[in-house]
């Protein structure tokens, strides 16, 4: 179920609202995904925290306005830990690790952005 305010109420729920925000040009509601000690790696880019966050997806977003649908993988949970992944149509694999806090909402602290997959010999 998701929250009506910044996080999602299961982990699996993230991916969604990152894709919705996104398409959106929504840059607030794309760093209200992530606590604000967060870590996002994208290619040679690693943004930490809430600032360098916000830096990161401003200018992504002032280059790109489509972001087509992911496919969501079941995540992998350990109590308020969170293993959550999702196939991007271009065929890479984005991994993040999401922490539920004690408000029940799920936030990424940690974000691999895109994974590239290497393609079978």
């Amino acid at each position: 179920m998701q929250q009506a305010d910044q996080g999602a109420g299961a982990p699996e729920e993230l991916a969604g609202l990152f894709n919705a925000r996104a398409n959106a040009g929504d840059v607030e509601g794309l760093v209200a995904l992530y606590a604000p000690d967060a870590v996002l790696a994208a290619g040679d880019v690693v943004a930490t925290g809430h600032h360098e966050i916000r830096r990161f997806y401003t200018d992504l977003l002032a280059r790109r306005s489509d972001f087509p649908a992911a496919t969501v993988l079941p995540p992998v949970r350990n109590g308020d830990l969170a293993l959550t992944f999702a196939t991007l149509p271009n065929g890479s694999l984005s991994v993040e690790v999401a922490r539920c806090g004690p408000d029940g909402r799920w936030l990424w602290v940690i974000d691999q952005l895109k994974v590239r997959l290497p393609k079978p010999a």
